[in-house]
């Protein structure tokens, strides 16, 4: 399976898993990263799928809504 990142680079997964021998330092830049994302882009885009393309909004929302089991 090929990896396609959604939100997190594959690095950035390995270190917030904590999988990897890395310092504290690198896993909190790692999810520093993140948060910014989620405030700044991933906001924008769930806004202009929500105004130009509700179905995909809809899919979207219930992706990151619905709970998966563990």
């Amino acid at each position: 399976m090929v990896f396609r990142r959604a939100l997190m680079t594959k690095r950035e997964r390995e270190l917030i898993e904590g999988d990897d021998d890395a310092d504290d330092d690198l896993r909190y830049q790692a999810v520093s990263r993140v948060r910014r994302k989620i405030e700044d882009e991933l906001t924008t885009d769930a806004e202009i799928l929500r105004e130009h393309h509700p179905e995909l909004y809809n899919e979207l929302q219930d992706a990151v809504c619905s709970e998966k089991p563990e």
